[in-house]
């Protein structure tokens, strides 16, 4: 739950616990999916239907010449910007990474596809037009990637790109402009299935129009000036157009398996494609050799590994254990058990030198971590309520106990933007005593017999609380124990990731404990988690004021809480039209103040960093990794060295690995003399005091 949001893409759930759980593991277990070998598809083309959707909105799709091109541009290129990664890194090798369970679909879109892997299809490997500098102090600065120069003419609110002649697909089509004028085609049709989507690039939503130039020069204008034209339109990612030819009615069943195109470098190949077809347990995706960008600033030094093997593996014990066994190159160690007693720094693989240990200060707008209430369920539409369940929530005793600490209480889900984060709103604190007051009001004020709150109809004070954090079963364990100190009982079903992502996504939950890996941005997003439209499909009567009796929960959006309120609404509306800072933060500090008042958000834990634990094999730049990045993997920086691999795996011997493993507390004095260097470090560069 990992990253990773292109222009107002929907966050994504933390890519299972991405900066907490185990990032890399070896298994055995194999996944059951269908077998879709057998289905047959009849061939289709679009085009028609594409090109008379462009004709029916002249005012969005416009078809200029070259010459209509302002003169006066002050074009970028982000050439002055340091490179990323290391000089030194290698090409080669194959990283073992885990998967909690496979993925639903390779669709990057429509239902089941906003999942856990789609870093690997989107977020983390595909190039868009410019990318955010990871790395710089100060204000955000862009990086070329599909684009070879854009320029920003704030006046129009449009934003105009010049594409990188060089850039290809995957498949070996150049990027050209129909593949943005289809992207925009793509996400308003129904045929995808995601109305978050159809609503974010909705004609006249969010964009008002795209305009080609010839084939490598297009512009986006905007319908409100926004601080940050530059991001709007940069991170957009073009959709090859070729390949999506046989969109249409089916497009949910006819691309469920088929691997999109990238401008990325790391593909499912067609044998990888037919082997998963017969074994589901396992996904590896292969390094172009003639990746276009793989020679370019910012890129030539990034996603090094020939191969990333990603297996299957749903318990995270297994995964640590297959870890020290050196079938797999990392492990996320943020989970205090893991750091402090299953791998401590005197532990004798880290002591020999055959295991790293890292820890990084990132700086960046924090994961929400926390459980999300679903406002629409029976007796959680009640304020009284879920402002109970915040004061039975003891959270501090989950950071003092559970992760011994080191983490700290989140107070908002906009906690790490700077200025633009609300500065007095707290958390509400662990008070069982004014927790059954609101209970109270709410009519729980009787005691049932095993000590649960009930109301006078005999309704139990019980909610099911659902996650896909399998690691982090603990954390609810603590917080079902001491809510029931308030007469709340939290009922704990932990799920696959998947599955979970799928519930919360439908509007299924009660109370999920999720966290999104929320985009590194200058401001916090309000729309698509708290607006009306991502709430309900008519939210409200024709006054526009009364909640609409008939409604029902929209699916597919992030609106977790499935919050309708017209004053939050319009402060959300008038946030997305600003382009003043100062004013846009006195509209987020009263949407944070609305939506503490609202309480269906109980605010979790902020990691001010993350731990991972490496073979000495996994090499990593001088510094690390960069000030932006969410896990160690993210900006692919990491390089696998195949001769240290081989070297440290001579080097062991098992059955003293074995001995210590069970005894490394005992005899330490007797242990022989360290294979190599230990390394043990904190990098703390971008640490925020």
């Amino acid at each position: 739950m990992h990253h990773r949001s292109d222009a107002r893409r929907r966050s994504t759930p933390l890519r299972f616990l991405r900066a907490i759980a185990p990032i890399a593991a070896l298994a055995t277990f194999a996944a059951c999916c269908p077998d879709d070998s057998a289905v047959h598809y009849e061939p289709i083309d679009n085009t028609e239907e594409v090109l008379s959707y462009y004709r029916e909105h002249p005012e969005f799709f416009r078809f200029a010449e070259a010459g209509e091109v302002p003169v006066d541009l002050d074009w970028e290129d982000g050439s002055g910007l340091p490179d990323l990664g290391s000089p030194n890194a290698k090409k080669g090798g194959v990283y073992h990474a885990r998967m909690q369970d496979f993925p639903r679909t390779f669709r990057i879109v429509g239902p089941d596809a906003n999942s856990s892997f789609r870093p690997y299809l989107l977020d983390d490997v595909m190039l868009g037009f410019g990318h955010l500098h990871p790395n710089v102090e100060g204000e955000h600065q862009f990086m070329p990637a599909v684009a070879e120069s854009w320029a920003v003419d704030r006046e129009s609110r449009t934003v105009y790109v010049r594409i990188n002649p060089d850039a290809r697909w995957s498949d070996g089509p150049p990027v050209t402009v129909d593949d943005v004028f289809f992207m925009f085609f793509f996400y308003q049709s129904a045929y995808i299935r995601d109305p978050w989507y159809n609503n974010y690039y909705g004609i006249d939503i969010t964009f008002t129009n795209v305009t080609r130039y010839d084939d490598l020069t297009f512009s986006v204008t905007l319908k409100e000036a926004r601080p940050d034209l530059d991001r709007r339109v940069l991170s957009l990612r073009p959709l090859p157009r070729h390949f999506f030819r046989e969109l249409g009615d089916d497009f949910v069943e006819r691309y469920q398996w088929r691997f999109m195109p990238t401008t990325g470098a790391y593909v499912i190949t067609d044998a990888e494609a037919q082997r998963i077809r017969r074994n589901r347990n396992r996904i590896t995706l292969t390094r172009l050799e003639d990746w276009w960008a793989r020679d370019l600033k910012f890129w030539r030094n990034r996603f090094n590994p020939d191969q990333l093997r990603l297996t299957v593996i749903r318990d995270t014990p297994k995964a640590f254990e297959a870890f020290l066994l050196g079938q797999l190159d990392m492990f996320g160690m943020n989970i205090a058990e893991f750091n402090y007693e299953m791998l401590p720094d005197d532990h004798p693989m880290v002591q020999e030198g055959h295991i790293h240990k890292t820890t990084f200060y990132n700086d960046i707008p924090r994961p929400t971590f926390g459980l999300w209430i679903n406002s629409s369920r029976k007796h959680l539409d009640d304020r009284e309520v879920r402002t109970g369940i915040q004061y039975a929530s003891n959270w501090q005793l989950v950071i003092d106990q559970y992760f011994r600490g080191d983490y700290t209480r989140m107070n908002t889900s906009a906690d790490g933007y700077g200025d633009m984060t609300h500065p007095d709103i707290e958390a509400r604190p662990f008070d069982p005593r004014k927790a059954r007051e609101h209970f109270a009001r709410a009519g729980f004020d009787r005691m049932g017999g095993d000590g649960i709150l009930q109301n006078e109809h005999g309704d139990r004070l019980s909610f099911n609380v659902s996650t896909g954090y399998e690691s982090l079963r603990p954390v609810l364990s603590i917080l079902r124990e001491e809510a029931m100190k308030a007469g709340l009982e939290l009922r704990l079903e932990i799920l696959d990731a998947s599955a979970n992502w799928k519930k919360v996504q439908e509007k299924n939950h009660d109370i999920a404990f999720v966290a999104f890996a929320v985009s590194v941005e200058a401001y916090p997003r309000y729309w698509e988690t708290y607006h009306s439209v991502n709430a309900y499909d008519d939210p409200y009567l024709e006054d526009g004021e009364t909640p609409n009796p008939d409604r029902r929960p929209k699916p597919q959006t992030n609106n977790l809480q499935v919050i309708a309120d017209p004053e939050l609404d319009r402060l959300i509306d008038q946030y997305d039209n600003s382009d003043d800072l100062d004013e846009m933060r006195e509209l987020a500090f009263r949407m944070e103040e609305i939506l503490h008042h609202h309480a269906s958000f109980v605010p979790g834990f902020v990691m001010p960093f993350y731990r991972v634990a490496s073979w000495r094999w996994i090499e990593w730049p001088e510094d690390f990794n960069v000030r932006f990045s969410r896990d160690p993997t993210e900006f692919f920086l990491f390089w696998v060295d195949d001769e240290k691999r081989e070297e440290t795996l001579s080097a062991r011997n098992p059955a003293l690995q074995l001995a210590n493993l069970l005894l490394f507390w005992r005899d330490r004095e007797e242990r022989h003399q360290p294979t190599f260097p230990a390394r043990v470090r904190v990098v703390d560069r971008w640490k925020i005091d």
